[in-house]
C-alpha cells in the first residue's frame, strides 16, 4: 500500500503543535518580530531561513522561553506557553556551540538532564544507551568532549537534547561548525533521527541548501516578517516574490512591463530585444513585473533555436565550473548578464563553450516565474 504524503498543513482538521498568533517582539525602538502568525505541525522538520537580523533566532528564543512576546500569543499543544519558564516547557534546545560539559564524559553529558528530572537510575542507563545508539556513538560513551571530533560532539549535543523526549526540539544553526562534506552527511542523519523519534524539529539556519535539504517546510523571513512559508520545492519553483526568488538559489531577474496575451503575458524589457513570453501562475495586471528564471531552465547553444519564443544572443563573459555543473555568464549587447547552467554529464577535455564564444540562450514560455513588482 503506497504511503500517504506527510502534509498536515493541507489538512483542515489537523491541529497545529505550535501556533504563533499576531506575535510581535520589540527591543526598544527595534521591532524584531512584526505581527507574525504561523502554524507548525507535529512531526514537522520546520526551517526558519533568512539573513542575519531577520528575526529567526528571536522566534526560536521565544519558543524556548528565553524571550517573551511584546504582544500576541504562542501556543504549544493548545497551551499558552508565555507564563511557563524554560525548564518547565516540553521544549529542548540544541545550541550552535553544543554547550557540552567538558569535565563530564559523553555518557554523563547525555545523562545530566535525566538525573536532574529525578528519573530512576536504571531508566537513565537504558535511555542514555538508547540515545548513544540512535546517534551512532555507542563506543564513545566513556570519552570526554575534547577527545572526540566536532561531528561526534554535535551528535552528543543532539542525543542530550532528545534524551528527555521533548515535544519540540529547537536547533540553532546546528551544523554550522562542521565542514561542508560532514555537514551534508549529517543533514541526512538528522532527517533520519527526526523521523525515527517523531519529535518536531524547528531549525534556524541562514544556509539555504541545509533548509531545502532537511525541511518539510521552510519559512523565509525578512525584517521580522514571513515572506513565504511552503515546501522546499514550492519555495524554489514557485517563489511568491522577487525577494524569495532572489534569496533561494541562483536566479536571473529581469524587470519589464507586461501585457496580457490570453494565458500568457508579453514582457517588454529592453530595447532591441523581443518581448519575453511568460506564463503567470495567477492573473497579472498589465504593468511593471519581474521575470525570474533559474539558470538551469535556460538552454545554451551555438545555433539559433527555432522551436521557442524566448531567444537572446550574447557572448560568454565568464564560466564557473562546479564539477557536476557549469554556469555560463553571458553578456547581451545591452550589457545585461544572464546566467545559464548545463550539467557536465560526461568527462570532457574541453567545455562545449569557452570565453568570448557567441552563443544563443533560450527558454520555454513556462520556464520562468512572472512576479508583480
Amino acid at each position: 500500500m503506497p504511503q500517504t504524503a506527510f502534509e498536515p498543513w493541507n489538512d483542515p482538521d489537523a491541529k497545529p503543535l505550535i501556533q504563533f498568533r499576531n506575535v510581535s517582539k520589540r527591543f526598544g525602538d527595534f521591532t524584531a518580530i512584526d505581527d507574525l502568525s504561523i502554524d507548525i505541525f507535529e512531526r514537522e522538520f520546520f526551517a526558519l531561513l533568512g539573513p542575519s537580523g531577520c528575526g529567526k533566532t528571536t522566534m526560536m528564543r521565544m519558543l524556548a522561553g528565553f524571550e517573551t512576546p511584546t504582544s500576541g500569543t504562542i501556543m504549544l499543544d493548545g497551551q499558552d506557553i508565555s507564563p511557563i519558564p524554560p525548564n518547565k516547557r516540553s521544549v529542548n534546545m540544541m545550541f550552535q556551540s553544543y554547550a557540552l560539559f567538558p569535565h563530564l564524559t559523553v555518557y554523563e553529558n547525555i545523562a545530566f538532564g535525566l538525573r536532574r528530572s529525578k528519573m530512576p537510575k536504571d531508566e537513565i542507563d537504558a535511555r542514555v544507551k538508547q540515545m548513544l545508539k540512535l546517534v551512532q556513538i555507542e563506543k564513545f560513551g566513556a570519552r570526554k568532549p575534547e577527545q572526540i571530533s566536532g561531528g561526534q560532539r554535535q551528535r552528543v549535543a543532539l542525543a542530550r537534547a532528545l534524551a528527555k523526549g521533548p515535544k519540540l526540539l529547537l536547533l540553532d544553526e546546528p551544523l554550522s561548525a562542521l565542514d561542508k562534506k560532514l555537514r551534508q552527511d549529517t543533514q541526512f542523519e538528522l532527517m533520519d533521527i527526526q523521523e525515527k523519534t517523531g519529535t518536531t524539529f524547528v531549525v534556524v539556519t541562514h544556509d539555504q541548501e541545509e533548509a531545502m535539504t532537511v525541511a518539510s517546510r521552510v519559512a523565509v523571513m525578512d525584517h521580522g516578517k514571513l515572506k513565504q512559508v511552503d515546501t522546499p520545492d514550492r519555495i524554489y519553483e514557485a517563489p511568491n516574490s522577487t525577494y524569495v526568488a532572489d534569496f533561494i538559489g541562483d536566479v536571473n531577474i529581469i524587470e519589464g512591463y507586461a501585457t496580457k496575451q490570453g494565458d500568457t503575458v508579453s514582457i517588454a524589457w529592453s530595447e532591441g530585444h523581443s518581448p519575453i513570453i511568460g506564463t503567470p501562475s495567477k492573473p497579472i495586471a498589465d504593468g511593471k513585473v519581474s521575470f525570474a528564471i533559474r539558470p538551469e531552465k535556460i538552454a545554451i547553444s551555438a545555433e539559433r533555436p527555432t522551436d521557442r519564443n524566448n531567444i537572446v544572443h550574447g557572448k560568454v563573459l565568464d564560466i564557473a565550473y562546479l564539477g557536476n555543473l557549469s554556469t555560463y555568464h553571458v553578456a547581451l549587447p545591452d550589457g545585461t548578464i544572464i546566467k545559464a547552467q548545463t550539467a557536465n554529464s560526461r568527462r570532457r577535455s574541453s567545455r562545449p563553450f569557452t570565453w568570448d564564444d557567441e552563443v544563443w540562450l533560450s527558454w520555454t514560455d513556462t520556464a520562468g516565474i512572472v512576479l508583480e513588482s
